[in-house]
Parts: C-alpha cells; structure tokens; sequence
C-alpha cells in the first residue's frame, strides 16, 4: 500500500557533500528567491531558490550559491536569523549551526569582504536543536542532550537557562509574544516557559515516549505537533494538556515533525534513516492517510518552503525537493 503511493522527488539539487542539515529561512529576505541553507561534513552552503511555481521562466529549481562556510566539523542543526537580507547594502547573511563538538558558531557575512565568527560554549552534551528570536534576531536558544535549554545573546553571552528532566530535542520561539518558549524533551513533556519570569507557564503531554522532534504551528499558534515513537501527534493547546489527534505514521521510529508555513493544517514527518531510504510523509489534518508519501536515500533534516507546499530533504550529495498538490 506505502509503496504504490510513494513518489520520488519533484526537483532535486547536486551538492558536493553528504547533507545532514537543510533549511529554508522563514523570512522575508526581500529577494523574489528564497534563501536556503544546508550542512555537510565541513561546510556550511547559503543560497538562494526559485521554483516554477513561482515563475514560469525557471525549469524545476534555480539554485544559485552565495557563498560557501568552512565549518571543520559536521552540522548537525542550523537555524536563520530574520535579520539575513538581500535587498540591503550591504547584504547581510547571518545564522547559527550547532556541531558535534558541543557548540554553537553564529556566521555573520555581508557576501563581500565581512565574515564573522562568533563560538558559543556551555553545553555538556549533544546539541539537537537552535533557534533565533523571531522577530528581531538579537537572541538564539538552544536545546541538548545535557538536560538544558540554554538562551544567548549575539556577544555569545548565556542570559538564560531552563533545567530539563530528559533531554531536550526541539525548541521554539512564539512568532509575537517573544518572552514565550516551547522546549520539547525525549521524555514525552513540552513545556512552554516565560522568559521573564523563568518559569514554566503550561505543559504538555504526549503520554509515550520517545519524543524526537516537536513543532510549534506558527501560523496558528494554538496548535502544537510532534513524533512520538513511529506515532505523530497534535495538540490544541487551548483545550487539554494530551494530544487531540494521533496517528501511526512510520513502521520504524519516526524522525522530525515540521508545520507547513504556507497551511496550517498541512506538516511533515520523516522516518529514522534505514539501511536504504528514509521516508517522507507529508499530512493534512482533513485527510486519514498521508497526501504523499516520498522515498529518498537516507534523508536527513526537513524544511518548509516560505510561501510553498514544498519541502526539502537533504541526502547522499543532494537535496531533494517535494511539491504537495493541495
């Protein structure tokens, strides 16, 4: 039955290296294209992408390489600040990865003769996820393996940090209320914290474990979602602290869960990496079964498109790139 469904990418695009992280900024960057960025074993690229559904001059993808970043160790998550822009002189590219090696480089660039590097070091263990302060881009917060949610400032300064019970997997900013936090741990609990008062203002419960990967709806912020062993589950954060909707969604554990930023009853979970393929399964809250099930040679991170039903893959040097027909 998964089979018959399943279909191979829309678009794909070359890389030099094997991708482990890949994403769209979810900004406005003030360029008819979008900017997009994926990490390897050593290298951070920045570019920018267009599609044919965007304008019909372009066949399939346009991707075109900004500038390419020595890392020296793999990166195993990044995240965009909305303060990257193209449509200013100078032009400013900035972002944050999280590496192997415990800590968190912040890239500033103006694509010309400016490149800064800011190391961020504290945490103990395995960093799984980062993100920017949303409106401004003045704060990134983490969350490791270590039992911690860590805030910091652009100096690479800690200003805050929230003691976890499990690991923590996923984190997220509120895109308006910029003093609340939803930090995602292995154990199964979301909790969303005021940074304020530093304290947790309304939990979360999946009821199982493992949790690998958790989502905040950006688009409708009542709505949170998450895998939870091969189970993806969701949230109306207004009406119980349990999940409103769950479903099995993978044979083996599941991976990431990711919203779409153009539907907000539209979201992505991946399958663990197998021997071969990983599985991509795009839903609709409206449909019992996934509206498309992709196949890809062991795919790694997933990102929406700003404005798009498309998402991409990283892989074996490629990215790979889904359109969903809604």
């Amino acid at each position: 039955m998964q089979e018959d469904a399943s279909r191979s990418a829309t678009y794909t695009v070359p890389c030099e290296d094997y991708v482990h992280v890949v994403e769209f900024s979810p900004y406005d960057c003030g360029s008819a294209a979008s900017l997009l960025a994926y990490g390897g074993n050593q290298y951070v690229v920045v570019g920018t992408c267009r599609f044919k559904e965007e304008n019909t001059d372009i066949e399939g993808v346009e991707f075109n390489t900004l500038r390419v970043f020595v890392h020296g160790v793999r990166v195993d998550a990044l995240a965009w600040s909305p303060e990257s822009r193209l449509d200013k002189l100078p032009q400013i590219i900035r972002f944050c990865t999280a590496a192997a090696d415990r800590k968190l480089k912040l890239f500033t660039s103006d694509l010309q003769n400016r490149h800064e590097v800011k190391v961020m070091e504290g945490h103990t263990s395995y960093i799984n996820h980062v993100v920017f302060e949303p409106t401004e881009g003045k704060q990134i917060a983490s969350v490791s393996d270590d039992h911690t949610c860590r805030v910091w400032d652009l100096e690479g300064n800690e200003t805050v940090s929230f003691r976890l019970w499990s690991p923590g997997v996923s984190v997220c900013w509120h895109p308006e209320e910029v003093f609340k936090l939803m930090v995602a741990e292995k154990k199964g609990t979301i909790r969303f914290y005021d940074l304020v008062s530093q304290q947790a203002i309304l939990s979360l419960d999946s009821g199982q474990m493992p949790l690998m990967s958790a989502d905040w709806c950006l688009t409708n912020t009542i709505k949170v979602g998450a895998v939870v062993g091969s189970d993806w589950v969701i949230w109306d954060i207004t009406r119980s602290s349990y999940p409103q909707e769950k479903r099995p969604a993978h044979l083996d554990k599941a991976r990431l869960f990711r919203w779409s930023r153009a539907n907000e009853n539209l979201f992505s979970t991946t399958g663990c990496p197998g021997k071969v393929n990983s599985q991509l399964l795009v839903h609709h809250l409206g449909h019992p079964q996934p509206v498309m099930i992709g196949s890809s040679s062991v795919g790694a991170g997933l990102s929406w498109h700003r404005n798009l039903p498309l998402c991409v893959i990283g892989g074996d040097r490629k990215l790979s790139f889904w359109m969903t027909e809604m």
